[in-house]
């Protein structure tokens, strides 16, 4: 990084940038450091094994006695799920976050066992003070209650992160403080970061009233079937109006997924969902007419162990569909999820029942992201001098700084960065200073970060094209081979189909055994030999490229001396 003597401030990323999830944005200043959410992100299909991508957390490690605090925008999984690790890695003194986001933490923390005291609830009318940076805050709407946007003020200017938003005139919960984004604007903003995970959707976004409208005709159209709903569990504005809505309609609602029922609980216990007096359980469902239950569950991507992906498996243990049930998808797909949840509505369609989406004739679902004309408005209303798309793939921050360029702000004062790549902010003026270390960070089980790219590859091989084990037995009294290799393979080839295949194998193995079985024998030397012959015929003859794993027993046998 370049440095002012250390009187500038610098902006960069650890997750955020070039991806959707894992959102991390640090801001530093002489000798502190103030850091704002702490995400994940779910692994696509080809990270096989891994439960989180985490950002790398290195460059924190290492000045971890600069960091003042962690401030929370909202509860998301890409905003908090992050926490736990951090907390296990990183010394942090202390944490920031509105009330149901604290609720969402503690029961993570708890979960894992993690003691962390310094929890604290923030309000919009909360401001953290350290020797040269505060901190304050403005709420802002989403699809989970007490999201705020952060306002941290340096000695070189204001810095804004909008975290996660929309603007909704006609919202579940309470309005955005239009008024408190117009102030701090007026006071002067050197660097705006927004959200920009649709900043390629036109127009506004639906506003969720227009949802809880839709789904309530579809109770009314169907008021003599069950219904289902899967929706993303996290959309407490959502939820809160699905249970509305079955109060409103004089139905039991009985829920199915971990992440639901601890996402209801919280949301119950803080005041946000009322009316608990709805909820069954499953076995009372089943009880209960028809036409007076409402399921709600998990799975509105397709995924293959949750609860709506089993009921149309046929595979839950608890529900069993049946012939005029309604399915409704809540929710949108997640990019990599389309043919997940394709073939979860096949196996629905298939079992005879209804499904509804969401269409341009069923308005069932709207995001919580803000469209173009919302992006506009909330740079309008911020005003400022320097512009930095976050939170989204490369083709949405490029699109962000094309709408500030719309916006009149000047294109050689917006910056589509990278995670690492560092922002220095000095005297008002802002300039590129380098890059510090920043990227993905595996957590396999309970293992963090012990899974490596090239551990990543060498699953990726064994998924697509096997693993084949030589297994030989050396005298290593006499520098021999005592039997033929043993061959063994997983995921290559038909074993009972390919006996011939696998006699070749063996004799290749034996072979290169053989050339390097000498005086001193060099056991790497011994496999590096095994590997490259029996790789080339492979190809050859199959096009394929399976691990190969030799291991090599070595055996002494005693010499008998007779007289």
């Amino acid at each position: 990084m370049k440095f002012f003597d250390g009187a500038d401030t610098k902006i960069f990323a650890l997750g955020g940038l070039g991806e959707v999830g894992k959102n991390m944005y640090c801001i530093m200043h002489g000798n502190e450091i103030i850091i704002t959410d702490a995400g994940v992100i779910f692994p696509a299909g080809e990270l096989m094994g891994i439960d989180y991508v985490i950002p790398d957390f290195t460059f924190l490690k290492k000045n971890e006695n600069k960091i003042k605090g962690l401030f929370i925008t909202h509860g998301h999984e890409d905003h908090i799920g992050g926490i736990p690790f951090l907390l296990t890695q990183v010394k942090v003194p202390v944490i920031y976050a509105p009330n149901q986001a604290v609720g969402l933490i503690r029961k993570k923390l708890d979960e894992r066992n993690i003691q962390f005291k310094n929890l604290f609830v923030y309000t919009e009318e909360t401001v953290v003070k350290f020797k040269n940076m505060s901190v304050e805050f403005f709420r802002t709407t989403h699809s989970i209650p007490d999201s705020h946007g952060i306002c941290i003020h340096t000695p070189n200017g204001n810095i804004v992160n909008t975290g996660d938003f929309k603007f909704d005139l006609t919202p579940i919960g309470p309005m955005a403080n239009l008024y408190k984004m117009s102030k701090i604007g007026k006071e002067g903003v050197s660097l705006l970061l927004a959200d920009s995970t649709n900043a390629l959707n036109e127009g506004f976004s639906t506003s969720e009233s227009k949802v809880d409208e839709a789904l309530q005709d579809i109770f009314i159209k169907h008021q003599n079937s069950r219904i289902i709903i899967a929706t993303f569990a996290s959309n407490i504005y959502r939820l809160k109006h699905i249970v509305d809505t079955c109060k409103k309609n004089n139905r039991k609602i009985a829920v199915f997924g971990r992440s639901m029922d601890n996402n209801l609980e919280i949301s119950i216990q803080g005041g946000y969902i009322k009316n608990k007096d709805v909820f069954v359980t499953p076995e009372e469902a089943n009880n209960l007419p028809p036409n007076k239950v409402c399921l709600l569950c998990t799975g509105s991507q397709g995924e293959p162990l949750a609860a709506l992906s089993r009921i149309a498996n046929g595979s839950h243990r608890q529900i069993k569909l049946q012939g005029d049930d309604i399915v409704i998808f809540s929710s949108s797909a997640i990019p990599g999820n389309a043919v997940s949840i394709s073939r979860t509505i096949n196996k629905l369609y298939l079992r005879g029942v209804k499904v509804y989406t969401n269409t341009s004739l069923s308005d069932i679902h709207t995001s919580g992201h803000a469209s173009e004309e919302e992006l506009k408005l909330m740079i309008r209303l911020m005003n400022p001098k320097y512009f930095m798309p976050a939170h989204g793939e490369y083709r949405m921050l490029k699109a962000h700084a094309d709408i500030a360029v719309d916006c009149g702000i000047p294109r050689e004062n917006t910056f589509v960065l990278g995670n690492g790549d560092v922002l220095s902010l000095y005297k008002g003026k802002i300039t590129r200073a380098g890059f510090i270390q920043a990227g993905d960070t595996y957590v396999d089980g309970n293992r963090i970060g012990d899974v490596s790219n090239a551990v990543m590859k060498d699953r990726k091989i064994m998924a697509n094209d096997g693993i084949v084990v030589v297994i030989a037995n050396i005298d290593t009294t006499n520098n021999k081979l005592l039997t033929n290799p043993n061959i063994t393979t997983r995921g290559f080839i038909q074993v009972n189909e390919n006996l011939a295949m696998l006699k070749k194998l063996e004799d290749i193995a034996k072979h290169a055994i053989n050339l390097k079985l000498t005086n001193n024998i060099n056991y790497t030397d011994i496999k590096n030999q095994i590997i490259q012959e029996l790789a080339e015929y492979i190809y050859d003859s199959t096009g394929r490229k399976p691990i190969i794993l030799p291991v090599i027993m070595n055996i002494k046998r005693e010499t008998k001396v007779t007289n």
